[in-house]
This record gives structure tokens, sequence and C-alpha cells, in this order.
């Protein structure tokens, strides 16, 4: 029987319910929604319940379909367009937000409830040490392709190191004769800034060591042992139980021989400077400022009684002379940072030594002009009285033409990265000048010059995969950048124009390249970041007639290794 038309229809127009139950909506039987059973299911004895199912418009024009019956058909036949159907009018559901230039990097609670401390332990530079204890980590193998003096020597993170040399036999008795070997093949290399030229931890240190105690080879060992203990964490409790046994041994002997007799001995000093290593590598705390402090008094006292003899003061022996300038280096280079007083005095620097030193990577003048630097920048708040401000001024001045005029010579042979790592240094020292000095700052033209130009030469050892002794420039540079103008090169010179991209990048890589603890290094530059975008956002000024340096940098690098 053909079904009757609408028109045709006798009595009320029979709708389907829209709140039927889930038994009477699957049998396709009109449902009475009673409440709270409907009759059907209370008859039958089904459980009624209702289905709801979410259905969302956009999903459906996404999919090019219609939603439900809307523009498909009506009762009267007639066409209706589709409601929410594409078009080419753009719809604005919610304002988009202004993207400012800044933004927190790694930031967590403890960096608004403690803004003044320094955490190194979360520092995501240890995740990238500890994947080497996954054996035969992909991640690890392509991030070795880096540095190919590792790749060759790692297999499972042993490096393949020979028996103990046959110089030193007493080395294969003792169990860990292979620590001092590591320290020669893997911890020398690490300290001069080119491959060219003999790192002097090797070519003034082993062949004083032939007629060494056996303090020194444990303490050699010790600090063998820490630096290895990155790759190989089982390490670490050898290195300590050598850097204790090195201690003990010190300890004695200043006792039984007392400090006068044991200033004139240079092994002693060398033992301080394996020591004062092993705690930079460790931690980079408080301790290694000990040894250098313990070193300053020494030098000192064997200066006053060869004062006394009518002798020399200056040192009668190459490691003597190794022993004064690597502490002496590393006082000038960390106080610069933290701007503690000077421990050891422009005494120590011939002013116009202008041959550039492997260790060092720049001349002995460039280290006596930012000591000066630094004991101008100590004094700088107590310049009240016109006179004196006229004299500091000229004294800056005077200091900023010697590192225009500056020549750095590389000495014997021609070494274009150890030229460029002194010249990354002279420019950080204008840098640091203008900042301690002058009360320059981040937004200062001068200061994103000076950052451009230290980046540039940064990128280009980076290139190299060469960034040894360049953690003082990349420091520098980093503490300076602007935090709302952090493009500090064109997109069509480089693929990435972001200062921090850059020296993060630097740093991952110096992270092996050398023995700095650059872990500390990182976490006081991501936590000197983190305070220049919060002081952006909630525009803090100085205070206290302090300049950009002394508020910013100063308060967070204590005991800070920068050589």
């Amino acid at each position: 029987m053909p079904r009757r038309k609408a028109a045709d229809r006798t009595g009320p127009v029979k709708t389907r319910s829209r709140d039927g139950c889930k038994e009477c909506r699957a049998s396709r039987v009109r449902c009475d929604t009673k409440k709270p059973i409907c009759t059907r299911c209370q008859e039958k004895g089904l459980p009624c319940m209702k289905n709801l199912v979410l259905k969302w418009e956009s999903e459906f024009i996404s999919r090019g379909a219609a939603f439900g019956r809307a523009g498909v058909w009506n009762k009267t036949g007639a066409n209706q367009p589709t409601r929410g159907s594409l078009s080419s009018e753009t719809h604005e559901w919610c304002p988009v937000p202004t993207i400012g230039p800044w933004g927190f990097i790694n930031s967590g609670v403890s960096t608004f409830e403690r803004p003044d401390e320094v955490n190194v332990d979360f520092d995501e530079l240890n995740a990238l040490i500890s994947v080497a204890q996954t054996s035969n980590s992909p991640q690890l193998w392509s991030w070795l392709q880096h540095f190919p003096h590792l790749s060759g020597l790692c297999t499972n993170f042993n490096p393949r190191l020979p028996p103990s040399l046959a110089l030193f036999p007493d080395l294969s008795r003792s169990g860990h004769g292979e620590l001092f070997d590591y320290y020669l093949q893997q911890v020398c290399p690490r300290t001069a800034a080119s491959s060219a030229f003999s790192s002097p931890f090797a070519s003034v240190i082993l062949p004083f060591c032939l007629s060494a105690s056996p303090t020194l080879f444990k303490a050699i060992q010790a600090l063998g042992a820490c630096h290895w203990s990155r790759l190989n964490p089982s390490y670490g409790a050898i290195g300590l139980r050598y850097k204790s046994e090195a201690l003990r041994d010190l300890r004695q002997r200043l006792s039984s021989e007392g400090s006068l007799t044991c200033s004139m001995d240079p092994e002693v000093l060398v033992i301080m400077i394996m020591l004062c290593l092993y705690e930079i590598v460790d931690k980079c705390d408080q301790q290694w400022t000990i040894h250098l402090k313990g070193a300053n008094d020494l030098i000192r006292l064997r200066r006053k009684q060869q004062t006394t003899l009518a002798q020399s003061t200056g040192p009668s022996d190459p490691v003597t002379s190794f022993a004064e300038q690597f502490f002496a280096f590393q006082d000038v280079m960390g106080r610069t940072a933290c701007a503690k007083e000077v421990l050891f005095g422009t005494n120590y620097w011939k002013p116009d030594e202008r041959n550039i030193d492997l260790w060092m990577g720049c001349s002995p003048e460039l280290v006596s002009i930012l000591a000066k630097i630094t004991d101008m920048s100590r004094t700088r708040r107590q310049n009240t009285s016109d006179a004196d401000k006229a004299s500091f001024s000229l004294r800056a001045a005077s200091l900023e033409r010697q590192l225009a005029n500056l020549v750095q010579e590389v000495g014997e042979g021609d070494d274009e990265i150890l030229a460029l790592v002194a010249d990354s240094k002279r420019l950080a020292a204008m840098l640091y000048l203008h900042c301690s000095l002058h009360g320059a700052g981040p937004t200062t033209p001068l200061v994103k010059s000076y950052v451009r130009q230290i980046l540039r030469l940064i990128s280009d050892l980076l290139d190299r995969k060469s960034l040894v002794n360049v953690t003082w420039p990349v420091f520098v540079a980093a503490v300076e950048l602007d935090p709302s103008d952090d493009e500090v090169f064109p997109e069509s010179e480089m693929e990435s124009g972001s200062g921090r991209a850059i020296v993060l990048r630097s740093l991952a890589t110096m992270a092996d390249s050398t023995i700095s603890n650059i872990a500390r290094t990182r976490a006081v530059i991501t936590k000197l970041w983190q305070t220049r975008d919060s002081d952006l956002m909630k525009g803090t000024a100085l205070q206290n007639q302090c300049n950009d340096w002394e508020w910013h940098v100063v308060p967070i690098s204590n005991a800070m290794s920068l050589a």
C-alpha cells in the first residue's frame, strides 16, 4: 500500500522523541519518556538509560559532512543552505596574544622562591653527560661524532688505553695505571687551545714526574678518575680515594717539613694544581679556592725568603713558573665575575709580554690589564670627589687604549685557531671594561657590537670544532646579551641568529672539549637570563648606584673558574 502524503494524513503528526531511552531507540520503538523509567522498559524489565552522544559541528564540517539535518531537507522539500558550512569568510574565535621577545629558560618554582640561588644539579648538561651511561646508545654515538678523539677511544665507554708507560712501572702495580694514561691522552689535550703545540700539563709536568713522589701520582690519578667519571661513574669513588690519599700525604708533609721548606719545593705546587683541578671538574664550588689561597701563601713565602737571601724573586725553574702562572691566571679570570679582592696582583704578569700562552689562550699583557680592570671596578663607588672621578676616568681610558692597540703574537709557528681564541678574549676584555667601569649594559649599542663580534668568533671556532680556553669570552658575551634583542646576526648570514642559541650550542660542545666545569658556567648564565627576563617584564631598575655588571653578574658568580 503506498504511503500517504503528508497532506492526506489526518490527526496529529507523530514526531520522533528526542529524549527516548537507549533500549527504545535501539528497537526503533517510540519511547513515552516516562520518568524515572519508561513504560516499555518497566514492562519488559529492561534498564532504562539515556545514551548521550555529543556531536560537534566543526568535526562534521572538517569532514565535509552535513551536521544533522540542517540544510539537507525539510518537510516542504525546499533546499536550505547548510548552517555552519565552509565559506571563505574568516572567523576569529579568540584574539591572538602579543608574543614578547623574552621567555623564561628552565624556570621552576625555585626560580622565584630562591632568585639568588644557582642550582647546578638540575642543569641539562648533566643529562648530556649521563647518556654515556647507556651502553651502545645511538644518541651517544651521534654525539661522539662531534669529538673524534673520543669516538675512536670508546667501546662500551671504556677508552682503549694502552698499558701504563714504561717510564713509570710502579703505576702498573698500583692497580689503576690507566688513570695516568687517561690524564696524558684525554685531560692534557683539553687544556691547550691549539693541537699544534704540546700542552704544558704534559710538556712541563711529565718530565718532572720522573723524580716525583707517589703523592703527585696520586693527585694526577685522582684528576684523571674524576674527569673519566663523567663517562663512567664507577671511577668517581676511585678518584675520591686517590684525592683523599693525596690530601693526607700533603698535610703530613706540610706539618712535618714546615711551610717554608715546602714553599721551596715545586712538587708541592704541582700537587695543589692537580687537587685544584679535581675540585673544579667535580663541583666547582668553594673547595677549589682553598687550594688557590694555600698556593698563594706558599708562593708569597717563597718570594719573601728569596728577598731575604738577596736572590731573584722570579721562578728559577719551568715547573715553578708554570705553577705560579696557573694559580695567578685562575685567580684573575675567576674574580672578573665575582669582583672579589685579587690575591695574585699585577706583579705576576709582564705588561709587555705579547706572546700568546698556549694554556691561557692569550698574552700575559692582556691578563695584566684584566687584573687592573678588576681592581678599579672594586673601587669605582669609592670615588666621591670630582678629582677622584676624573682620575678614575683617565685610568679607564688608558686601559681602553691599551686594549685597542694590543697585539698578541702566536710566537713560533702560525696557528690561526690560537689567534682567534686570543682575539675573542681581547674583545671580551673590552666588553668587560665598558660594563664594569663605564656602567654599560646589554642595551648599549657598543655592548651589542662587542657581543656580536665575540659570538661571531665563537661561531667560527664552533664550526672548526675547537672550543678550548674560550669559557671566559663565552661567559662575558652571554651575560651581556640583550633579552629584548636576541637576534645578533642577520638570518641571511647564519642558520640561527639567536645569541642564546649560539651560547647554548657552544656550551654543549665545550662540555667535553675542556676541563672546565661547564655545567656550573651554564647554570649561572641560565640564572642570569631568567633574572633579566623577569626584570624586563617587571621593569626592575638598578639600585644602590650599582652598574649592570654589579647588579646582575656579581651576586651569582662566586667561586667560578673561568680560566
